[in-house]
């Protein structure tokens, strides 16, 4: 086990466990993961590994004796028929039957109907009434003589929910962990290896978990295909559904006018709409209606009568293009149905994450390592929804004060659920305080800008703070950073465009012109960035360089080799055609692979050889190299934070990826560059 793992099996015993294993009990189930995690914590929640292989045979017994199958539910049935008594785990839903005056219970899977529930059971759970509960449940079989009598008879339901748990035990240990540590904690716990993410990546993962923390948050995520933006809401938490953005109505959703029955607001916490977006999806206009007043105000009519709820809004749908054809021609909502597609529902929103960041999802993106089990942790974030972290940030920080009502909730709502997720206690360092802000600040304000390009009647809005000292921050989204042409209002683009205003990216970017001279400066690129590649930042300053010495320690690993290989490429496209400019490398041995290490030097060096270029390496004995820089002796020195190492991971082994293929289309970890004149 790694350092983490071990710490978190010992200061959360019993309360976790390895996230592989729930692929490899699942088989074919088609099960929530938190079903499978909740037996799983019952039998394997442990690090001793020959527990857990008992434990997992146990798990797959129980499976294959009481989960049911679709396509063997008449042999469930026989079997219940036959020894008159069975346990089996089914989704179970009950409705009222009016005529008769008594419950009757649905089993999913099993394929029964009308098998009668008492109202004690009904009081116990009442989530049984709308969209469903796993449950396991002890059916018996009494074949009776009277008309239209159910022979099935339910003994005992146990929905499939955690009893307990110490909410004072989790404060005390979450202050055993780092940030960093509890964050790759959390990553864990949602199934996830976090070393394969940087800290932004894990933020937006995180923020997917705040509707299941905070009352009434408004949530939408919008992205390409296969990035897992509906993984959480259908497979974390007992206290989320996932439904359908066409498959909703009014009753359903809100209240039954015509019988008073509470919809799917009033016995969930959280209520996400899959594949919502949808130029051509038909779109009920007294829905959206219902929502946005219930968005807005946490209530809505039946009747004469006001109800409130306090079940959290998640909206999460594909996106058709990319970012900058988007901001070019339109705005980042664009592939909503035209009837949500609408200034005052969309200004209800608190948060938009921009799934163009998230990662497609590969095989080798899931974690083996340990997290909670998620029915542990969704009851955690569920206890968590009674506090109210929103004005942790007062005192240190102050919001600009033309920052509008409904602006500021947004802010304090993402700012309070990710001080919850992460801060549990309330405490945290004014620079942790300042990160959570700027990031929720952010969120919401990659709603208002788009709402500006909408509804011209918007104000347009400083979003910034102030620190207690008295500088002024103004916060800006990524894709404003990266797009500076496409992203603001027409009339703000033909102002910055009579202006000259340039940004860093921009000026990065232009310096792929052979035109341009290069020059002394410093830029920063932020997590997630794109458009950056080795010939925009270096081919101004190679060209003509006859000797180029790289000092870089970490080119010891293949991808780190491959960066190396590809900054060859950038020096290969740089050099004239009868130059032959020499590379030297500095760096250090690989304690573990320097036989393979050398190996994929040696082969860089025979390639660049027959190209002109003469490429040549030492190791640095001292193995005290820190500074990575690339000095050229055409007179510049730059300085690079993380070397060559500037990309996110990708899916290298991916012929047919454009990230593969071409550097601009890979996401760039936080880094800088500067360009000196020694």
């Amino acid at each position: 086990m790694s350092e983490l793992d071990k710490k978190i099996n010992e200061h959360f015993p019993g309360l976790v466990v390895r996230k592989d294993l729930v692929k490899t009990v699942k088989g074919n189930a088609i099960v929530p993961s938190y079903v499978l995690e909740y037996l799983l914590g019952q039998y394997c929640a442990t690090s001793d590994e020959a527990s857990i292989q008992t434990g997992i045979q146990t798990v797959r017994e129980i499976l294959r004796k009481h989960y049911v199958h679709r396509n063997e539910a008449g042999l469930v049935r026989s079997t219940i028929k036959e020894k008159g008594r069975h346990k089996v785990i089914d989704k179970v839903t009950v409705d009222l039957n009016d005529s008769k005056g008594v419950y009757e219970a649905t089993f999913s899977n099993l394929g029964i109907k009308k098998v009668l529930v008492t109202t004690d059971t009904i009081k116990k759970h009442p989530k049984l009434l709308v969209g469903g509960v796993w449950c396991i449940c002890d059916l018996e079989y009494d074949l009776v003589e009277e008309k239209d009598a159910c022979p099935w008879i339910m003994a005992s339901i146990k929905p499939i929910q955690l009893s307990h748990f110490d909410f004072d035990s989790y404060l005390e240990a979450r202050q055993k962990f780092s940030t960093d540590e509890w964050i790759d904690l959390l990553i864990q716990s949602i199934g996830f290896n976090p070393d394969l993410m940087g800290r932004r990546s894990k933020m937006l993962q995180l923020v997917r978990l705040i509707p299941f923390c905070e009352r009434n948050f408004n949530l939408i995520e919008l992205g390409p295909k296969g990035t897992g933006k509906s993984h959480i809401f259908s497979e974390f938490s007992p206290h989320g559904i996932l439904i359908s953005g066409g498959e909703v109505t009014v009753p359903k959703l809100f209240v039954n006018n015509s019988n008073g029955k509470i919809g799917l607001v009033g016995y969930w916490d959280t209520v996400a709409f899959d594949e919502f977006a949808g130029k051509q999806k038909r779109v009920d206009m007294a829905l959206v209606d219902i929502m946005k007043n219930y968005m807005a105000n946490k209530t809505f009519s039946r009747g004469v009568e006001t109800l409130g709820a306090e079940a959290s809004m998640v909206f999460v749908g594909n996106t058709s293009h990319t970012v900058p054809y988007m901001l070019k021609h339109s705005d980042l909502f664009c592939d909503l149905p035209d009837k949500y597609h609408d200034s005052a529902f969309l200004d209800r929103l608190h948060f938009y994450i921009p799934g163009w960041e998230v990662d497609i999802i590969r095989g080798e993106m899931f974690s083996d390592g340990y997290g909670f089990v998620v029915d542990y942790l969704a009851e955690i974030l569920r206890s968590l929804r009674n506090h109210d972290y929103s004005q942790q940030y007062k005192g240190k920080f102050d919001l600009l004060s033309d920052i509008s009502t409904r602006d500021r909730d947004g802010v304090h709502k993402t700012f309070s659920g990710l001080m919850k997720v992460l801060f549990p206690s309330g405490e945290a360092s004014p620079e942790e305080i300042e990160e959570i802000l700027t990031f929720a600040i952010e969120g919401r304000k990659r709603v208002k800008d788009q709402l500006l390009r909408i509804d011209k009647t918007y104000t347009k809005v400083r979003f910034g703070y102030e620190r207690a000292g008295g500088d002024t921050i103004f916060v800006k989204t990524l894709e404003e950073e990266e797009y500076p042409r496409h992203y603001g209002t027409d009339e703000e683009k033909q102002t910055e465009a009579d202006a000259g205003s340039e940004s860093a990216t921009e000026h990065a970017t232009d310096q792929k012109s052979e035109t341009d001279e290069p020059k002394a400066q410093h830029l920063q690129f932020k997590e997630n960035q794109r458009g950056v590649s080795y010939d925009m930042l270096f081919t101004p300053y190679l060209r003509g360089a006859t000797r180029i010495e790289i000092t870089d320690a970490y080119i010891r690993l293949f991808y780190q080799v491959r960066n190396l290989m590809e900054f060859m490429e950038t020096v290969a496209r740089c050099k004239a055609e009868d130059a032959e400019p020499s590379v030297h490398l500095v760096t250090i041995s690989d304690e573990f692979k320097a036989e393979q290490q050398h190996e994929m030097l040696t082969q860089i060096q025979n390639s660049c050889a027959a190209i002109g270029i003469q490429f040549t390496w030492e190791y640095d004995l001292s193995n005290s190299i820190h500074a990575r820089h690339i000095v050229t002796d055409n007179g510049w020195k730059i300085s690079l934070d993380r070397g060559l190492d500037i990309f996110q991971q990708y899916q290298m082994n991916d012929t047919f990826s454009f990230g593969n293929r071409m550097q601009e289309f890979r996401t760039c970890k936080a880094f800088e560059v500067t360009y000196l004149r020694p």
